[in-house]
């Protein structure tokens, strides 16, 4: 299989010059996603956000979250890790991928609380 991208849709984009993912033969990358395209200060909402637009990007590629064996997800406030934490599992409970939790000093929009990011692996 070749080179596959996911156009990312956001603002930043163009500028940087990224993609919301690469499928490269059975491994998918899905970049950094933020809550793009909700206004909610929650950070379970963002969270599910970030999922939501995750599994669409995986889907595009002919992934799903069963294939995901990493994330990585970055946090403003270390306080928020719950919240994150169970739409994170809501997600990802059964599947169980490798993660890490990042507390950072702050993301590229003020009110955004979480980013995240996630890896597959497609059976051969």
């Amino acid at each position: 299989m070749e080179r596959k991208l996911v156009p990312a849709v956001s603002p930043q984009a163009a500028i940087v010059g990224y993609s919301r993912a690469v499928r490269d033969g059975r491994i998918v990358h899905v970049a950094g996603t933020a809550p793009i395209g909700i206004d909610s200060l929650d950070p379970y909402e963002q969270a599910k956000r970030c999922l939501q637009v995750i599994t669409e990007a995986l889907a595009e590629v002919g992934a799903g979250p069963e294939h995901v064996v990493r994330t990585r997800v970055y946090l403003v406030n270390a306080d928020d890790w719950e919240a994150v934490g169970r739409a994170h599992g809501e997600v990802f409970g059964d599947v169980r991928p490798a993660s890490a939790v990042i507390v950072i000093a702050g993301l590229l929009d003020e009110r955004w609380k979480v980013e995240i990011e996630a890896e597959a692996l497609l059976p051969e």
